[in-house]
This record gives C-alpha cells, sequence and structure tokens, in this order.
C-alpha cells in the first residue's frame, strides 16, 4: 500500500502540473454571437501551467506532445486537441490559447481557465495547480476586461448566451484516496459532500454574474488509467477499484445537484455528459470504436508504457517508446486520451444521445 500511495502522489504531481486553469484566450473577433468558457483539470488544460506562477517546464511542453495536430507541444496533455478544442470547433469558434498566455487577447469568444492538476477543493494540489476557485477569479477579472470593453449590458448578454463547460473533481478523489486508502463509506460520503458543496457554490457565483448554460463532463474511470493499472500491487495489470468507486459516487450525487439548482434558479440550463461510462467501454472495448489498444499508453515506457514522466523530454530525457499510431490508441500517455479518442467524446458531449448526454446536448444546450 506504501508503493501504491507514493505512486498515487506522483500521478497528483502530474495531473497538477497538466490541469492547470486554463482559460481560453480567443484572437478573432466574435462574428456569430457563440461564447465557450471552460474550467477543469488537465483534461481541459490547453497549457495554462506553463504561465503560471512558480510554473515548470512540464513533459507536456515538449514532443511529442501535439505532434498529430499541431505539429509541436503546447500544454496539452495529448498528442493534438482536447474535448473543449473540438467543441469550440463544434460551435464555429476557433481554437483558443491559454487564457494566462502573455500578450493582449480579445476575449468576446470566451476562455479557458483550466489547469492541470486542479481541484474543486483549495486543498488539492495548491502548489502545482490552479484550483477551481482561483479559475473562478480569473473569470471575475475576464468580467471586469469585458465590462471595458462591452460595457456592462452587452457583458451580461454574453455572458447569457455562453456556454459553461467544466471537467473537474478528479483530483480530488485521487487525492482523498491516497490520503485514505482504507476510508469507510461515511468518511467518503463527507468528503463527497465537501467537494460537490464546493462546486455547487461556483456554480452560483457564475450564475449570479449572469450565467444560464452550463455543461458538464462528469468523472472518469480514475482507476483505470495506465499508470494505475500498471502499479496495482493487489491484481496487477487490472484497475484499481477504490479512485473509481468516488467517482461514481460523484457522479450519482451530481445530476440531483443539478436538477435542484434547475428547480430553484430561474433559466438554468445543463447539460452532463456521461464521461465515466463512454471512456471506460473504450478501455474495455476499444474495437467497437475503430480503436486497437485500451490498456497501454501509446507514449511512454515500463509496463503499459505507463511510468510517471516517460512521454516527452521530461524529467526522464528521450528515452521513452512511442507507438506508430496514435489513432488506435485510447491513451497517449499514462493518464490522457489521445485526439482520437478526445474527438469521439467531444461528438458525444456535443450531440450524444439521452443515454450518454442528458437532458440536453452541448448542442441543443447552445441552441435553446
Amino acid at each position: 500500500m506504501e508503493n501504491l500511495s507514493h505512486f498515487i502522489v506522483t500521478f497528483l504531481v502530474i495531473l497538477t502540473t497538466s490541469v492547470l486553469v486554463c482559460p481560453v484566450s480567443c484572437i478573432r473577433k466574435n462574428v456569430g454571437g457563440a461564447t465557450l468558457f471552460v474550467f477543469g483539470d488537465s483534461l481541459f488544460d490547453p497549457g495554462n501551467n506553463q504561465y503560471r506562477k512558480g510554473g515548470t517546464n512540464d513533459s507536456s511542453n515538449n514532443w511529442p506532445y501535439g505532434e498529430s495536430y499541431f505539429k509541436h507541444a503546447t500544454g496539452r496533455l495529448s498528442d493534438g486537441r482536447l474535448v473543449p478544442d473540438f467543441i469550440a470547433e463544434f460551435m464555429k469558434l476557433p481554437i483558443c490559447i491559454p487564457y494566462l498566455r502573455p500578450g493582449a487577447h480579445r476575449f468576446t469568444q470566451g476562455a479557458n481557465f483550466a489547469s492541470a492538476g486542479a481541484g474543486v477543493l483549495v486543498q488539492t494540489n495548491p502548489d502545482t495547480s490552479i484550483n477551481l476557485q482561483l479559475q473562478l477569479g480569473y473569470f471575475k477579472e475576464l468580467e471586469k476586461t469585458l465590462r471595458q470593453e462591452l460595457g456592462v449590458a452587452e457583458t451580461k448578454k454574453t455572458f447569457g448566451r455562453a456556454i459553461y463547460l467544466f471537467s473537474i473533481g478528479g483530483n480530488d478523489y485521487f487525492n482523498f484516496y491516497n490520503k485514505h486508502p482504507n476510508s469507510n463509506q461515511a468518511q467518503r460520503t463527507q468528503f463527497l459532500r465537501m467537494v460537490i458543496g464546493n462546486f455547487t457554490h461556483v456554480l452560483k457565483e457564475v450564475y449570479e454574474m449572469g450565467g444560464r448554460k452550463f455543461g458538464f463532463q462528469n468523472a472518469g474511470p480514475l482507476g483505470c488509467a495506465p499508470l494505475m493499472r500498471a502499479n496495482n500491487t493487489k491484481s496487477p495489470g487490472h484497475c484499481i477499484d477504490e479512485p473509481s468507486a468516488m467517482a461514481r459516487l460523484h457522479n450519482r450525487a451530481l445530476p440531483k445537484v443539478l436538477k435542484d439548482l434547475q428547480n430553484k434558479l430561474p433559466g438554468f440550463k445543463y447539460s452532463t455528459f456521461d464521461y465515466y461510462n463512454s471512456l471506460i467501454d473504450r478501455i474495455k472495448n476499444p474495437s467497437k470504436y475503430g480503436l486497437k489498444e485500451g490498456k497501454s499508453a501509446c507514449c511512454g515506457r515500463g509496463a503499459y508504457r505507463a511510468m510517471l514522466y516517460s512521454c516527452g523530454q521530461g524529467q526522464l530525457g528521450k528515452d521513452y517508446e512511442l507507438c506508430s499510431n496514435p489513432k488506435e490508441y485510447v491513451h497517449f500517455d499514462c493518464a490522457h486520451t489521445t485526439e482520437a479518442t478526445n474527438l469521439q467524446l467531444a461528438k458525444l458531449l456535443w450531440e450524444g444521445p439521452p443515454t450518454v448526454t442528458s437532458p440536453l446536448s452541448l448542442k441543443d444546450l447552445l441552441n435553446s
């Protein structure tokens, strides 16, 4: 268990440096009226962590990250685009740069505040990521900028028609599992309530600022990443269920909270994507989705190519293996999905069936 705890701690560090709050700064004038604000962790981070105070040269800033689309590393933990990048394209928006990237930017089309390693709670990876409360702080700064540029009334109108997309919580549950690997049901429930309570508070604040249309990617199968599979000492090669069990608790609680907010807050609308089951089915049955490998990563070294920091020119240098075709893999590195997988997931989030994306698809939410 001590060895497993060590791996979880290191895993959290990777997520922290890859899931930074990443506001998407758009550089093209908004001509269609669509606006996208993104909050989250490494799954949605376009590279904010490299620009935060105290940021480091994470492996995601090095080749072969970004090889399939950008042709250079961008700070995204993938070989190419992330889910929010595709959602922006579906909304006919440009792919946007990290909010924290220095320089003059326009925000009339939105921003991405996601940060690798970020959690809902302030105490989750505080030294290596931008937690959700800090991401909200950036959003409030952005509001001031837009008020100066557009005026109060137009800013309120922009916020009212915007989509607010969230993917966060996994790092909180990883952190809890690392500290309490033998927790009981009462402890898990208490922690879940704390995460959900803080998350709800942020949603209410965004609502008070004018937000009305919210999209959510639920928590994924946390214990089934290649890193976790490679370091399962109890059952080598299998998923570690405890972190995934916390994710399932979160995913049962979230829809109830959102329904309650919809009943209490006039105009509050939402879309929830079942990321957990969509991803785990691809891990277990990759051939169903035109993929070939669901357990091993495309890039890395060691069992399942899952050794920490082993993809890219990071802490371990250039000593890594790279698959010949990332499009055949679910995961690009030890914990993050390929562009091919991200495109499939983005399509489900955008216009998936009610069994996957409910009560509205993100496309229907945008047009509502």
